[in-house]
Order: C-alpha cells, then sequence, then structure tokens
C-alpha cells in the first residue's frame, strides 16, 4: 500500500513539474502574439499602397505582363508550404502539410509537376522523412519574419516563373499559409501568387474612392516592372506575419490545453492518492483491533 502512496506522489509531481513549463509557455505565447498582430497591422498600410499603385498601373496599361498573364499551357507548378520551426502548437503545421498533400495531389491530377519550396524547420522534417524532393527552404526565421526574409522568398519564385515551365522553372506559383482568424481560430489557406491577380484587400471600404492619378515615367510596362515584384514581395511577407501571428495564438491555445489537463491529472491522482492513504489506515486500525482482541482473549 505505501508503494501505491509513492506512486501516486510521483505522479503528482510530475504533472505539478509539466504544469509549471506549459504555463510558463502560455504566457510567452499570449506577450509574443501581441507583437506578432502588431507586425500584421503595421504591414498592411504598405500593403493597401502597392496593391493601389499596382492597379493604377494595370488600368492604364494596355500591354500585359508576363507576371499577370496566364500562360496558354502549364506544365509545372510550385506550393510555397509556410510552416514554423517548432512543435507545440497543436494542429498548427500538420493542417497546412495536409492541405500541401491535397494540393499537390490535385495538381497532379491535372497533369502538371509540382515543385516544392519550404518556409520553417517542420515542413522540411516532414519532407526529409519521407524523402520528398523539394527546391529550397527557409529555416530559423519563422517566429519574426523579416523582409530580407520574404524578399529572399520573393527572388527565387519569381526567378523560377521567369524561366518558365519549358526551361526548367514554373508556370504558376500557390502559397500555403495559416491565416489569423481570432485567437482560436486559424484556418489554412491558398492563394495564387503568380500569375498575379490584383486584388485590393480592403475593396469595400474604398469602393468609392477614385484611384490616385499617376505620371507614367518612363512607360507602364517598365513601372510595372519594377512594382510587381515589390507587390508579391509584400504578399509573401504578409503571409509570413500572418503565419507567424497564428503560430503564436495557437501555441497559447494548446499550451492552455495542457494545463488544464496537467489540472485534471493532479485532481485525479489526489483522489487515488487519498483512497490509498485511507486504505492504508483502515488496514493499520483493523489490524490494531485484532491484536487488541488476541490480547485480550
Amino acid at each position: 500500500m505505501g508503494a501505491k502512496l509513492r506512486v501516486y506522489t510521483q505522479k503528482i509531481r510530475s504533472a505539478q513539474t509539466t504544469k509549471k513549463i506549459t504555463k510558463a509557455m502560455e504566457l510567452i505565447a499570449a506577450s509574443r502574439i501581441q507583437k506578432a498582430l502588431a507586425r500584421v497591422k503595421a504591414s498592411s498600410p504598405y500593403a493597401r499602397a502597392i496593391t493601389r499603385a499596382v492597379s493604377g498601373v494595370a488600368a492604364h496599361s494596355d500591354e500585359g505582363h508576363v507576371l499577370t498573364t496566364e500562360r496558354e499551357t502549364i506544365r509545372r507548378s510550385a506550393i510555397v508550404v509556410l510552416t514554423s520551426d517548432r512543435g507545440l502548437a497543436g494542429a498548427f503545421n500538420a493542417q497546412i502539410l495536409r492541405e500541401a498533400t491535397e494540393l499537390k495531389t490535385r495538381l497532379e491530377n491535372e497533369g502538371k509537376e509540382v515543385d516544392h519550396y519550404l518556409v520553417g524547420r517542420k515542413a522540411v522534417q516532414y519532407f526529409d522523412f519521407r524523402r520528398r524532393p523539394y527546391v529550397r527552404d527557409w529555416q530559423g526565421e519563422t517566429d519574426v519574419p523579416t523582409a530580407k526574409l520574404a524578399q529572399e522568398i520573393s527572388g527565387a519564385v519569381v526567378e523560377s516563373y521567369m524561366t518558365g515551365g519549358e526551361d526548367g522553372g514554373v508556370d504558376e506559383i500557390h502559397v500555403l499559409y495559416n491565416r489569423f482568424v481570432s485567437m482560436m481560430t486559424q484556418e489554412p489557406s491558398t492563394i495564387r501568387l503568380l500569375p498575379l491577380e490584383v486584388v485590393e484587400p480592403e475593396k469595400s471600404r474604398i469602393a468609392n474612392e477614385a484611384l490616385p492619378l499617376y505620371e507614367f515615367e518612363p512607360e507602364p510596362q517598365s513601372v510595372l516592372d519594377a512594382l510587381l515584384p515589390v507587390y508579391v514581395e509584400s504578399r509573401i511577407l504578409n503571409a509570413l506575419l500572418q503565419s507567424a501571428a497564428s503560430k503564436q495564438a495557437a501555441t497559447q491555445k494548446a499550451m492552455k490545453s495542457a494545463s488544464d489537463n496537467a489540472d485534471k491529472l493532479i485532481t485525479d491522482y489526489t483522489r487515488l492518492r487519498n483512497n490509498a492513504r485511507q486504505a492504508e489506515i483502515t488496514q493499520q486500525i483493523s489490524e490494531i483491533v485484532g491484536g487488541a482482541d488476541a490480547l485480550a482473549s
């Protein structure tokens, strides 16, 4: 009986230690998510400005651009998968990797070859474990994405797109990331990055506003050559920031659930330990009474 008491006491201490760790991680995630949301909010004005600039140039340009023109035959597609470098975030990484597998299957069923560009250590580990090929990867900067990282990813995918599927490049590019909806909800989202579809993110709010008047120097085509890569970079940066905020929210939610489970384990093991102690005391009393009766007789 004493052995059971020691076992239950050890399990209670283990659950209490685990709770301390998960509670600390929950608080850390709660503090980081506010900074991540601030970065998302800070990037929005620039994204809106560059979107309106590209929309204005495209509206005044009669010629199509290589980044906005749909190709007749799409031979190869690229998928940019945005995950995190760390786990302990519930289904954050699993749902993105599942979406990537489903998208790959759908594109292959359409007769397209697929290249992967991976962002985050979890995506790299997933592909390495299953021995799936990928073109390039970026690791170590998913918690606090920088403009430099977005520029590197943008440069790699735009270069591959400019090469074209006939010469070993790609004909379209998709981006998979977790979109931050709320503290409790993070939705996996897929956007077709290239060929570019210029979409105003707050179209309903500015529907009645006129686009600014631009003077193109030397010509709209040259302006598009300069603006469109920057636009692609801004969309990738926004996806990275959304993914980082979603990761912190998922971590906070997962750690809160782990802390609640630790509380439940502590309660259950405490009850079992009390029952074992009560049984031991009852047995000792029975032995004392039995011994006293034996002496009396």
